[in-house]
Parts: structure tokens; C-alpha cells; sequence
């Protein structure tokens, strides 16, 4: 059965809808790409990114066929970075296996690397106009407060129960609007925060309004307290004044990205005890630490670190090699200050950038 809303809803995202670079004359591409960088990334945040992206690479053909440092400088400051390695490689699998044309099935796009089950049915309902449903952060809560549901949404039984809803709701014929319309009233209307219940265009089919209870909806566990690290990280100069960097291993956090050498303090180190051990596991090099050069405090999805940047000359590397070793990084390359913008690095990295960039301009 159609949802008793879908009408109301479809006439006001017509009316209201926002004026998206995705949106306008979309091939199946530019709703795969958009619907990635909008994996938790705010909208306005996501718009520059995806405009230079598509600029970059305006065909899936070239999205394969850029070096993956090239990708991931362009999403440099977007964050979660395996989307774009996912997209790399995805396009790769596009252009060999479906003759560079995205597919168009739910299940054939739930196989390509980083297109899970939501982002596999908006694409699929937007770009090739599949009847399927989607459940996102912003349609659960639509769901949630229209159901009054007082259930806990981060259990699998309750998502799988809001699953068969969207689909029991789906309307015929307009899959693809109607699931842009739910997100855009969830992303605009009905937010997570203070929901604009009075602007709502379905606020008459809403339990949670009519009960009073849409701030209380939808209801989640309690999350545990997020977990702080300290970790050291080395900025390493040679004879030359060029600094060492070094490239995060591809799987993992931050991977493919490039980062001043370091890692996680141990219980009972000091911080440069921890530098100096990290550089010996990781590239098997000595330094000396000469002192602090800033503190960055960063937060990730599920944990929070405090970044202790030092200043070191290095010392050589441990016998018997006479370079460093790519032992627990990718690669590793000497580099002049400015050259430090051609390669791609984490967040709390380019703030140590920034202030290397701003203590340098003081001298000039």
C-alpha cells in the first residue's frame, strides 16, 4: 500500500526542492558520485567538492583510468576516505566488467566496492527509476516520527521492521522522487534537532507530532563515551632542510593518504619514547626529537585523538639499511615544504601544514 502521504510529499518537493549540481539533467554517474559524498557529509559542505570532482572527472572512464592519489587530492578535507578508494575502485570494475556503464540492478550495484543497501536503492530508484525503497539517517527519523515509534533504531530488528515499511510505502511510478523527497523533508524539515514541524507537508499523518513526543523520536541506546588517544607524530628534517613523509597503508583509517611518520601512545611512554619507536617499527630510522612544534586536537567518527607534532632531524637509518623502509606505511618520500600541497594528507595533518605555512610567512 502506498504511503497516505506520498501525494502531499511529491507536491511539496516539487515546489521546495533545493537547486542541487546533482540534480540538474543527472546520468546515472553523477547520482552514484553524489549519493557517496553525501554518505554523512552535510550538503553544503558536499556542493564544491562534487562540482570539482565531476570537473576533474566528468565520465567514469576517467574516474578509472586517474592515479588513486589524484582522487583522493581532490576529496582531501571531505573525509571518510575509503569512499573515494571505493569509488576508484569501483569505476575500475564499471569500465572492465560493464563496459564502463553503471548497472542498474539493486543487487549488481550492492557488488561494486562502498554501495551498501541504502546507497544501491537510491541509485537505482533515482538514476534507472527501479521501484525499490531506501532507509537513510534522514528517512529513518521521517519514519520514526511518523510511526511515533518508540523503538531502538541502532537494533537490527527495528531497522529491518522500518525496511518493510518503506517498502509497504513505496508509491508506484515515482521511486525516485518520492525517496529524494523523504530525504530532502528529513536533511530540511524534520532534523534531527528543533524539527520544523510547522512547515511540514505531512504533519497530519505524523503520531509523533500529534502525541507531542517528535524530540524524543527517533530513539537510540545511549552511546558509550568516546574514546581519546594521544598520538605523536614526527616532522623530520635532513641535512637538506627537506622533511620525511610518509603514505598510510591503502586498508584502514586514512588509507592512501600521506602523514607526517608517527603513531598512538602506549601506556607508561613518553611522547617522544613514542615517536622514536613508531619511526623504528614503521621505517626503521632514528631521529632526534628536538621539541614540540603544535598540538592538534581532531575528532574522528567513533574516537578522538590529541596530535603532538614534534620537530626532528633525522639521524639516519638502522643498520642494515641505509634509507628508510616501508615496513608499516605504503611509501615514504623526501619533500621541500612546498611541495607538501601535491600530496593529499588527513585533516589533522594539513592543520600542521597550516602552521608550518603561517610560522614561515612570520619569517618572510
Amino acid at each position: 500500500m502506498a504511503a497516505p502521504f506520498a501525494e502531499q510529499l511529491l507536491i511539496w518537493y516539487l515546489q521546495k526542492r533545493a537547486d542541487l549540481p546533482w540534480r540538474r539533467d543527472p546520468s546515472p554517474y553523477q547520482v552514484w558520485l553524489s549519493e557517496i559524498m553525501l554518505q554523512q557529509t552535510r550538503v553544503k559542505a558536499v556542493i564544491p567538492y562534487y562540482e570539482r570532482f565531476i570537473g576533474a572527472f566528468p565520465t567514469i572512464e576517467a574516474l578509472a583510468a586517474a592515479p588513486l592519489h589524484d582522487v583522493l587530492k581532490l576529496w582531501e578535507g571531505l573525509g571518510y576516505y575509503s569512499r573515494a578508494r571505493n569509488l576508484h575502485r569501483a569505476a575500475h570494475i564499471i569500465v572492465s566488467e560493464h563496459g564502463g556503464q553503471l548497472p542498474s540492478d539493486v543487487q549488481a550495484l550492492r557488488e561494486l566496492p562502498g554501495i551498501g543497501p541504502y546507497s544501491a536503492g537510491a541509485i537505482a530508484s533515482i538514476a534507472f527509476g527501479r521501484p525499490v525503497p531506501v532507509l537513510d539517517g534522514n528517512v529513518i527519523r521521517v519514519f520514526a516520527r511518523l510511526l511515533d515509534l518508540d523503538e531502538d533504531i541502532s537494533q537490527s530488528a527495528t531497522r529491518e521492521k522500518l525496511w518493510r515499511v518503506a517498502d509497504d510505502w513505496l508509491p508506484a511510478g515515482d521511486a525516485g522522487v518520492y525517496n529524494q523527497a523523504l530525504m530532502e523533508l528529513g536533511q530540511r524539515v524534520c532534523r534531527p534537532q528543533n524539527p520544523r514541524c510547522e512547515l511540514c507537508p505531512i504533519r497530519s499523518h505524523c503520531r509523533a507530532w500529534s502525541a507531542g513526543t517528535q524530540s524524543q523520536r527517533p530513539r537510540r541506546a545511549k552511546r558509550p563515551p568516546t574514546p581519546h588517544y594521544d598520538v605523536t607524530a614526527g616532522l623530520i628534517r635532513d641535512d637538506q632542510e627537506r622533511l620525511l613523509i610518509a603514505q598510510r597503508p591503502l586498508d584502514g583509517l586514512l588509507g592512501g593518504l600521506w602523514e607526517f611518520p608517527g603513531g598512538k601512545v602506549e601506556a607508561g611512554e613518553t611522547l617522544a619514547d613514542c615517536l622514536q619507536r613508531e619511526l623504528r617499527e614503521e621505517m626503521a630510522i632514528a631521529v632526534e626529537v628536538v621539541g614540540l612544534f603544535a598540538v592538534v586536537d581532531h575528532a574522528f567518527t567513533h574516537f578522538k585523538i590529541t596530535l603532538h607534532a614534534f620537530d626532528c632531524r633525522y639521524r639516519g637509518a638502522l643498520p642494515p639499511h641505509d634509507e628508510p623502509q616501508a615496513l608499516g606505511v605504503r611509501a615514504w618520500a623526501w619533500v621541500v615544504d612546498a611541495q607538501l600541497a601535491d600530496y593529499s594528507f588527513g585533516k589533522a595533518d594539513r592543520l600542521v601544514i597550516d602552521e608550518l605555512a603561517r610560522r614561515r610567512a612570520m619569517l618572510l
